[in-house]
């Protein structure tokens, strides 16, 4: 009996000594007492937010099943992959704000894996001026991140100006802000780089130029109205062959894994394909001034929302060639069966998360969207890769998308996304397919034969956020 009395009182002691090394110590600082969050990543700053750090990031696990005009043979075709692996890193010392988004998915392939990394000077508030490497202020849904978009995939419409919306790899400088606590604004410059084969002969890439200004009435925790208006453009020069920009416009229609692989076995849509006949020193083909206009709207009411946007986009052609114009419009609308409201954020002009208000059922969200996309061009196009004359003669193509969809937030960190589309093509629409081999890696073939004008597709996306 001694014995197990001693047993246990040596086990209490040995106990309480390793307790006391562990909390042996203590943690002090050289200034202000800092705070330190674990709720959604890693977060230090000081009490009076001068100084602070976070490091946190996004994993995005998505599969893709997709039938009829998704696929090259118009049977079955599904694809699972990581959309986004990110770890983001970022704070501030004082007046300076600084961001690193690096993404280590495979899906930008030899791409700048830097989904951001910028400088950001505050001092002039409520004017902010960011340096660095970042994506274009274009759009509301563009604005919203990828974590808390309400669909999987943005909107196919911008997809018709690629450029204004998609990942720049050259650097650029921003100013924005908001003022009276209804308007946001912003513009900047970004240089894209010759990875994207429009550096001309003498090394001069081209500058896009962005401008978007948000006029918001209405803020506040259960309402919201948003007006917005963008602009953006660029001039190409000739390219380093002398050749001329060939003004492609192609689209997944809102599948994602149609090209994640790369491979033979999935197609992209060509609303309009390269202006191919764009040969070194002619002047009379391709296309020489881009400019993009666009129209922004939303209003929420509790759990209810409604957002639209519409899309414009004028090619310039070089000499005698004709011009290329791309117009889009969608409409979304949302409700949260479980009554919370999507958060909005003037700072940005953007959406963004939805909390749960359950703690063990989560918040439950359904949507609806509706994509249009055209394009009008009554230039005859060459397919420079296989020398076939395409006997488009095009007027108009077009393409339709519906996306129907349920999104679960089990908690703040895990969502769960479903989504059915339906797409509808016009004669016109052209499908293209990835080469293969190696005399034309990096090229494409338009495919004929396969005359499926319509398609759908279910996707899938689990997300954890950090």
């Amino acid at each position: 009996m001694i014995r197990k009395h001693f047993a246990g009182f040596a086990a209490s002691a040995l106990a309480l000594a390793v307790s006391a090394q562990a909390f042996a110590g203590t943690v002090t600082t050289d200034g202000t007492d800092i705070v330190i969050k674990t709720k959604g990543g890693l977060e230090v700053a000081t009490t009076d937010k001068q100084y602070s750090f976070k490091l946190g990031g996004r994993i995005q696990a998505d599969f893709d099943s997709f039938d009829g005009f998704y696929t090259t043979n118009n049977e079955q075709g599904n694809e699972a992959y990581f959309r986004r692996a990110q770890m983001e890193f970022g704070g501030n010392y004082k007046d300076w704000r600084y961001q690193i988004n690096y993404d280590f998915s495979d899906n930008r392939g030899n791409e700048n894996k830097f989904d951001e990394a910028t400088i950001t000077y505050t001092g002039f508030a409520p004017i902010n001026i960011k340096v660095g490497r970042f994506d274009p202020d274009y759009s509301l849904e563009k604005a919203t991140s990828s974590k808390w978009v309400t669909t999987k995939e943005r909107s196919a419409i911008l997809d018709l100006a690629s450029w204004t919306t998609g990942h720049e790899n050259g650097m650029g400088i921003q100013v924005n802000g908001t003022t009276a606590g209804m308007f946001y604004g912003s513009a900047s410059i970004q240089q894209q780089d010759s990875s994207a084969s429009l550096e001309d002969e003498d090394g001069k890439d081209v500058n896009s130029y962005f401008m978007r200004g948000v006029f918001a009435p209405i803020v506040s925790e259960t309402q919201v109205l948003h007006f917005g208006v963008d602009y953006a453009t660029r001039s190409y020069g000739n390219e380093r062959d002398g050749t001329k920009f060939g003004g492609a416009i192609t689209s997944n229609l809102g599948v994602r894994g149609v090209n994640e692989n790369n491979g033979l076995n999935t197609a992209a849509m060509t609303l309009a394909p390269n202006d191919a006949s764009t040969t070194a020193g002619n002047t009379t083909t391709g296309f020489e001034d881009d400019e993009v206009v666009g129209l922004e709207f939303a209003y929420m009411q509790g759990p209810f929302s409604v957002q639209s946007e519409y899309l414009k986009r004028d090619l310039s052609g070089y000499g005698s060639n004709g011009d290329r114009e791309a117009t889009g419009y969608n409409a979304l609308l949302t409700y949260t069966l479980t009554g919370e409201s999507r958060i909005y954020k003037l700072d940005g002009a953007k959406f963004d998360a939805i909390k749960p208000m359950d703690k063990q059922y989560g918040a439950w969200e359904v949507f609806y969207r509706y994509d249009n996309l055209s394009v009008e061009d009554d230039n005859l196009m060459v397919n420079g890769t296989t020398a076939q004359l395409l006997a488009l003669g095009v007027d108009e193509t077009e393409a339709k998308v519906h996306t129907l969809g349920v999104n679960w937030y089990a908690n703040e960190a895990v969502k769960l996304s479903l989504s059915y589309l339906m797409t509808k093509t016009d004669e016109n629409t052209v499908k293209m397919q990835h080469a293969a081999s190696p005399a034309t890696a990096g090229n494409s073939r338009y495919l004929n034969g396969f005359d499926d004008d319509d398609g759908q597709a279910i996707s899938l996306r689990a997300q954890y956020v950090f």
